[in-house]
């Protein structure tokens, strides 16, 4: 987990799209996205579409990709953002009531918590056999946004007057042959086993070890949280020139998923978009 001095002037507000669309040929749509603000006591879920102040709530944005057979993809997604909204309060008291527990260590434990969820409902019901999900979540709290990710999904951040970084790992050979350098974006986007994950949340998977991180933010700082449906329609530098491009991150998510369903989508797309402002 990368660390940082807080900044004592950090901006407070957020503004924030998300939107998720089956696709062009699924039948169903098996991504689910979140957006909440949470403290100790309560937890309220965001609209599609908002801007709120972090001065009195952290706020927390994720997606999720479920897989399995007939609905139980569908159903694994929406529990694990389920698990997330009920786990992050209990949390919230433990950071802030002094306790020497970190952010990493809450991610860690709820994603933990939902790994065992799925594992034991696929388990336990013949139609949940091989029932999984994705995960990439972010925290934010006055200077920093906070992230745990299991799977392919990922977490883009757009400093201001910088360059896209892809903050996750795809839990993959072929995400480990691009970040090593023996592959690149075009060999990637066209391997036969892209798609199979070495990570992913239930799936019959023994363990996972999520990526923990966080990155100091400030104003004119974007992110990015999408399935890799968007992925597969976009390339990362057109992510970048629409997430650059954009004069507000209020209508970026259903640009970006648009634009994704039109130029493949093969698979479910979900987009949530994230800028912090300055306070005031």
């Amino acid at each position: 987990m990368k660390t940082a001095t807080p900044d004592t002037t950090a901006p407070e507000h957020l503004s924030w799209s998300g939107l998720t669309h089956r696709g062009r040929f699924r039948a169903n749509n098996e991504d689910a996205f979140l957006a909440l603000a949470f403290d100790a006591n309560h937890v309220r879920h965001l609209g599609k579409v908002g801007e709120a102040s972090l001065a009195d709530a952290d706020f927390v944005f994720a997606v999720s990709d479920g897989m399995g057979g007939a609905h139980s993809g569908e159903f694994a997604s929406r529990i694990t953002v389920e698990r997330v909204t009920k786990l992050l309060p209990r949390g919230f008291r433990r950071s802030a009531g002094g306790t020497s527990v970190g952010f990493s260590d809450i991610l860690a434990e709820i994603v933990s918590a939902i790994h065992y969820d799925l594992t034991k409902m696929g388990q336990s019901y013949e139609e949940c056999v091989g029932m999984g999900a994705t995960l990439s979540l972010g925290w934010f709290t006055p200077g920093f946004m906070h992230f745990s990710h299991v799977g392919d999904s990922r977490i883009y951040h757009l400093p201001r007057g910088g360059e896209l970084i892809q903050l996750t790992h795809d839990h993959s050979h072929v995400g480990w042959l691009r970040r090593t350098g023996q592959i690149n974006e075009r060999e990637a986007r066209a391997h036969p086993r892209r798609n199979a994950l070495q990570q992913v949340l239930g799936a019959g998977h023994q363990f996972v070890e999520p990526q923990l991180g966080a990155v100091a933010c400030g104003a004119g700082d974007r992110f990015l949280f999408c399935t890799d449906g968007l992925v597969e329609g976009l390339w990362d530098r057109r992510i970048g020139e629409i997430l650059r491009a954009a004069p507000g991150v209020g209508s970026l998510a259903g640009h970006l998923v648009q634009e994704a369903v039109q130029s493949s989508g093969r698979d479910n797309v979900t987009a949530i978009a994230v800028e912090v402002l300055a306070s005031g």
